[in-house]
């Protein structure tokens, strides 16, 4: 879905535009409004804008000089340009700034959405473009990525080699080194029609998010990546030597989120991106790459295209030292990726060998037990929780002496607590979701009056704007700019229905500027203006 940023330094028209047009209709997913072009820059350092429409006189920086400066900085971000003024030498100037459209005001909402439409389907055809080649080019790098992610996935599980080791692997492998570079983890799970694919289709569709990266990323930052054991794709980036790349976390985790909005767009799949903080290389990276998978466990855990970033609270690691359970994907990384069909499947391969070729062994069904019962416990550790109050009546098992006599009491045993685990780390997820939703609530209600746009409300609830606005998604179905809207349209009912205030003093209460734009917006949902409903609801009590 596109992100669609409006700039006009007259109020009025910044309501109208955004309030009053039905842009989730036509794919718009949020749409913002800023009055100067200083906060439309802000907003674009925070935010992954697809389209911004701009007027070109405004004070301060005029529409020209916003385009260019958000050409030179964001290239993929495309521009209209809306003004009162036709003249011809405004329209050279928009193309030379390379500017998508020009619309003279007043603009009727169906040229706008129209024009906003073909910018849409252009910026499609350019990612489709991207996409082939990268498809093209596939057969001819396959493999040396191949050996590139081989090696970066040995590092991810602790493989410790001597910088003169590492370095001569890297330079065999054509890469830059990256010994002692400081670099960020982004770390991306593919989700929901991904899933869909064959393994030969699915590895198309990796190397095609392998490219966007690149693409997005390429101009400021080297990227070096692999499919790991939980099947997520694991980036380290670094800023390349000449440019301000450097360690500049507002800009990667913005175009972290513009590609997981690319993904979405072109190749027609969800993804979950996690972005981590600066460390060393490569001292930092078994760490960080630790703490990544956890958080998508704990923060993510089933739900679909969210954008994270991965605070500086230390976690704990623990090493699995049982050979036959643990080979990948191991039971342990199984559960902290909350893999739950990948967990169940493990599970029956273990009872299958166990049954086929020890079930009279009671050494290797303790053996199968104590890593089964260990995993669990750590699982429920990590989420702040005694095992003993997860499973209930369960636990008791695990204290007798001997626990289990056949396979079929520990599998029994072990597929029954793994489902009470999963209960449990559900409720936790929502819980903690259902919190955020009633914060939100609670601060659009109190301050309809004031500033309710999604980065204040984000700033409230201490949560990353793109995160605010997919949670509230997920868990209401509702677009968070829906749900402020109809506060104000239910505050107003009760206004006009109850109190004798003027029409425009019930629309500063609301947060309108402009009369205007209050009246445009009531009548675009009542069918009436705000006075004709006062009237119609006085004389239905006469």
């Amino acid at each position: 879905m596109v992100q669609l940023l409006i700039v006009d330094d007259e109020i009025h028209v910044v309501e109208r535009l955004t309030s009053t047009i039905d842009w989730s209709g036509g794919g718009v997913e949020q749409v913002y409004g800023v009055h100067s072009a200083e906060e439309a820059l802000a907003l674009l350092e925070r935010m992954s804008i697809d389209i911004v429409l701009s007027d070109i006189r405004m004070p301060g920086l005029s529409g020209l000089q916003l385009i260019g400066e958000i050409r030179r900085r964001w290239p993929k971000t495309k521009c209209i340009l809306l003004s009162g003024f036709s003249d011809f030498q405004y329209a050279k100037e928009a193309i030379l700034h390379q500017s998508e459209d020009y619309l003279l005001k007043p603009v009727t909402e169906r040229d706008l959405v129209d024009t906003v439409r073909r910018v849409m389907d252009k910026m499609k055809r350019e990612w489709e473009e991207v996409v082939s080649k990268q498809r093209l080019a596939y057969t001819l790098k396959e493999h040396l990525p191949l050996l590139r992610g081989n090696l970066l996935n040995d590092l991810l599980q602790g493989r410790k080699l001597s910088e003169s080791s590492l370095s001569e692997k890297m330079q065999m492998l054509e890469m830059t080194d990256y010994n002692g570079k400081r670099f960020a983890l982004m770390t991306i799970r593919l989700e929901e029609y991904f899933l869909q694919y064959d393994a030969h289709s699915l590895s198309l569709m990796e190397y095609a998010i392998g490219n966007m990266v690149e693409e997005l990323f390429g101009g400021r930052f080297d990227s070096w990546y692999a499919k790991d054991a939980h099947d997520y794709l694991v980036f380290v980036l670094t800023g390349k030597p000449g440019t301000d790349g450097g360690e500049d976390s507002v800009w990667l985790e913005r175009t972290a989120s513009l590609l997981q909005a690319a993904v979405n767009r072109y190749l027609k799949g969800k993804i979950s991106v996690l972005v981590s903080r600066w460390g060393t290389f490569p001292a930092d990276l078994f760490g960080l790459y630790s703490r990544s998978v956890e958080a998508f466990r704990r923060t993510v855990g089933s739900e679909q295209e969210l954008f994270l970033r991965l605070d500086d609270e230390p976690l704990s690691t623990e090493i699995e030292s049982l050979q036959t359970l643990y080979e990948p994907p191991s039971f342990i990384h199984l559960l902290e990726a909350a893999r739950w069909d990948g967990i169940e499947e493990k599970l029956k391969s273990v009872f299958a060998e166990l049954e086929q070729r020890y079930a009279e062994s009671q050494e290797h069904l303790l053996e199968a037990y104590f890593c089964i019962a260990s995993a669990y416990a750590y699982i429920a550790h990590k989420g702040g929780r005694r095992l003993s109050s997860v499973i209930g009546a369960d636990y008791d098992k695990m204290t007798r002496g001997t626990p289990f006599r056949s396979v079929n009491q520990l599998k029994e045993w072990s597929l029954l607590t793994l489902d009470r685990i999963r209960d449990d780390m559900a409720r936790d997820t929502q819980h903690s979701r259902a919190s955020v939703i009633n914060n939100i609530r609670s601060f659009v209600e109190q301050r309809i009056s004031e500033d309710v746009s999604l980065q204040s409300i984000a700033d409230y609830v201490h949560l990353h704007p793109v995160y605010v606005s997919k949670i509230y998604k997920l868990e209401t179905g509702d677009n968070l700019s829906d749900y402020v809207h109809r506060v104000r349209m239910d505050k107003t009912e009760y206004m006009l229905r109850s109190g004798q205030d003027k029409i425009y003093e019930i629309a500063a209460r609301l947060g309108y500027q402009r009369p205007h734009s209050f009246n445009h917006a009531f009548k675009k949902q009542f069918g009436m203006t705000p006075q004709e409903y006062r009237d119609t609801y006085i004389a239905s009590r006469n």
